[in-house]
Formats: structure tokens, sequence, C-alpha cells
């Protein structure tokens, strides 16, 4: 596995007790970072953090939740350098239709304004300190979009819209802001999905498997790291062959 320095950088990632998070703290520890893991699941974060993980509890969907976060961050273990905004809920399958309002609009707010919370509150610092790197967790829904996954497919896509809008912002600082298209991963989220959605699912992917975690958690670390200085406003594909563009 490749390994980058990321000695003296202070990095937040979000949803990270867990799945994909939970895999990129660990690869951002192993590479020198100072991590906070912000997560609404408080006693998982916790319990998964060590001394050398800041267990911070966050809803991103909420602003003020947010500021707390970066307040507490920032007084524990310095200026954020690093974001990776992994958090994120899948919601009910179910047609159009028949989708529950109340679920569509928890799904956006978690997954596309918890991206516009973290994003904005990170940003302005960066930007002062002509430094950072920012990856956003989109999906391959994002650009496909999923049947039977609406809100899911439609916030992802926002994603992907408000990454590349960011980024161009930020291009003429060294700010880099990226996201990813993973496909589908085996993680907690599986449980918010019906079978046959899942199995929907794995019949796209080429290579015929899931993402592992520790996959998306390799590419991650390159987009943070100083390795990756001119890219920016650029979305990477993680679908296992399955993205058309």
């Amino acid at each position: 596995m490749n390994q980058y320095d990321l000695n003296g950088k202070t990095a937040v990632v979000t949803g990270g007790a867990q799945g994909i998070g939970e895999a990129v703290v660990q690869k951002l520890l192993q590479s020198g970072a100072r991590v906070a893991s912000w997560d609404t699941n408080t006693d998982l974060n916790i319990q998964k953090a060590g001394s050398d993980i800041l267990p911070v509890t966050c809803d991103i969907s909420s602003w003020a939740s947010v500021l707390e976060a970066v307040e507490k961050t920032q007084s524990s273990i310095g200026p954020i350098d690093i974001l990776v905004n992994s958090a994120g809920i899948a919601g009910p399958n179910a047609p159009v239709e028949t989708y529950d309002n109340d679920a569509w609009s928890k799904i956006v707010d978690i997954n596309l304004t918890g991206t516009f919370h973290v994003n904005k509150a990170i940003v302005g610092g960066m930007r002062e300190r002509n430094y950072g790197r920012i990856v956003n967790i989109a999906s391959i829904a994002g650009k496909e979009g999923n049947p039977n996954a609406c809100a899911y497919s439609a916030s992802k896509a926002g994603v992907i819209g408000f990454t590349k809008s960011l980024g161009k912002e930020l291009a003429d600082c060294n700010v880099g802001v990226n996201c990813v298209t993973p496909a589908a991963a085996r993680t907690p989220i599986f449980d918010q999905m019906s079978q046959e959605h899942i199995d929907y699912m794995l019949s796209k992917i080429p290579r015929a498997r899931f993402l592992e975690v520790e996959e998306a958690a390799e590419m991650i670390a390159w987009l943070v790291s100083d390795a990756n200085a001119f890219t920016t406003a650029a979305v990477f594909d993680l679908s296992g062959g399955r993205a058309t563009y």
C-alpha cells in the first residue's frame, strides 16, 4: 500500500465511526495526521477512537452542530487542513410515486445540505492559510441514478455538482476540492436497503464484487496529500467499471 506524509496535518473525517469513513480515519492516522472523527453515533465513535483520534459528536445536517464541531476540533488538535466528508445515509427503497416525503427531506438534509454545511464551515480557514484538501464522498448513484433510490441518487448528484462549483471557487489558492463516486461497499449502510436493491447494485458492477473500504481509503489518501497539487473540482471513479462517464 502507498504511504503519504501527512505529519503535522489536522484532518476531519465525517462519518468516521464506521464504513468508508472509519477506513479513511485509519489510513490518515497511519500517514501521520491528527484526526477528528465526527459522527452522530456518539457511543460507537468513542469506542472506535484511540489516543490519536479525537471523537466529536456532530450532526452535519445541523449548522449549529457543525460550528460546534469545528470549534472543538480546532481548539483540541489545531486548524483543519484536510476534510473527508463521508457521513451519509441511504434511506428507504421505493418508487417515486410512493416515496415518503419526510424520508426525502432527511436524506437531502444529511447528504447534500450536510456536505454544504461542513465545507462552508471549514473552507474559510483553508483559504486564509492558503492550504487545504477536501474530498466529498458522492456515489455512482449520483452519476447514473439507481431506481427506487431517488433521494439518495439526487442528493449524491448534488454533491458532485457542489464539489465542482467549490473546487472552481478555490482554484486560485492551494485548496483542492474533489469527490469520489464509489460503487456499493458492504458497510452498515446496507442495513437501510432491501436485499433486492443490494442485488441490483452488485449486478451492475463489472468487477462482480463490492468495493472494499480500504480501496476507497487508498484513493482518498492520495487526494488529500501534497502529491495531489493540481487536480481540483474533479470526480474520481470507484465503481469497479460501472461508470459510463
